[in-house]
């Protein structure tokens, strides 16, 4: 579905992406993952044809996206970080006149306007004019216009911005439900927002992608952690000498027992040969466990 590659964009000297590649399947709902001015709403304007690229190439369906932008945005569903709504218009006028720019067939217009109403949850706010609304619903129908014309791409730039806790969840269910009928890319720099609504994240840092994985695959690690209960004077000598460690380190406990980090090579599970070791040498084991990485730690390596 998104295609992207070796993609450059500077503004005036400062470098916004730097050689920028990955690609989307059909079907995928993945998280564009970064701290602020790491570069992801340029991608995404790039994506959706509002920017152009310096270099580098962007196909949407199979669509050039540089020289076909009005095609590739024909399959496009867009919510940018702050909704261009009409304040004075009430939400069903708003709507109809997004149905009409979309080019949305007249005799086609009910059903596409009432499923965008219904699956957004606006149909008690249809008479409102939109200046009236929460942030929440405000953001509801930018969705709305978004999804009005069933795309095969949904592209949302921070769509939980300004959000409180109880509207977060709600858009994230949106979101959710969203996802069974369009591919999902969307941007953010909130950690679980990622955790709870996508299969692959891309984290992209000062402009260039640093990790594209499934979330699944991003968490999983070779690395081994052994708590004692009392020091053991060779512990470490010892296991730095076991196949596959790259490293031990001594790690904090909040509880005081010593505690160590056997960094593994990412080939093997390093536990049942940490634990063999331990039997063998009747060390005082208090626990052992595979280190499964966070996604918090893993983007706080990566921004390092």
């Amino acid at each position: 579905m998104i295609q992207v590659q070796n993609v450059a964009k500077f503004y005036g000297s400062a470098q916004a992406l730097a050689d920028v590649s990955f690609s989307v399947p059909e079907g995928e709902v993945v998280g564009l993952l970064g701290p602020n001015g790491a570069g992801k709403t340029t991608i995404l304007k790039i994506l959706t044809g509002y920017l152009q690229p310096d270099a580098g190439q962007v196909m949407v369906d199979g669509i050039d996206v540089v020289a076909e932008p009005r095609r590739a945005q024909a399959c496009i569903g867009y919510l940018p970080e702050n909704a261009p709504l009409y304040p004075e218009l009430s939400v069903q006028a708003h709507l109809k006149l997004m149905a009409d720019l979309r080019g949305v067939p007249a005799d086609e217009q009910r059903a596409r306007l009432s499923e965008a109403i219904y699956a957004t949850g606006l149909q008690e706010r249809l008479t409102q004019p939109i200046g009236e609304l929460s942030k929440g619903f405000r953001q509801r129908v930018g969705l709305a216009q978004a999804i009005l014309h069933r795309p095969r791409l949904l592209i949302l730039d921070e769509p939980s911005v300004g959000l409180d806790p109880t509207q977060i969840v709600e858009m994230r269910h949106l979101i959710k439900r969203l996802a069974q009928q369009s591919t999902v890319l969307f941007s953010t720099h909130i950690l679980p927002e990622v955790e709870a609504l996508c299969d692959r994240v891309i984290i992209l840092i000062n402009g260039a992608v640093r990790a594209d994985a499934r979330l699944a695959d991003l968490r999983e690690s070779s690395d081994a952690v052994l708590v004692f209960d009392t020091p053991v004077k060779e512990a470490a000598a010892r296991l730095s000498a076991l196949a596959g460690v790259r490293g031990v380190d001594l790690i904090p406990s909040p509880y005081g027992h010593p505690t160590f980090r056997v960094r593994g090579d990412g080939a093997t599970d390093l536990c049942p040969a940490v634990y063999a070791l331990a039997s063998s040498q009747q060390w005082p084991v208090r626990e052992l466990r595979a280190d499964r990485q966070t996604l918090e730690s893993i983007f706080a390596k990566l921004a390092a």
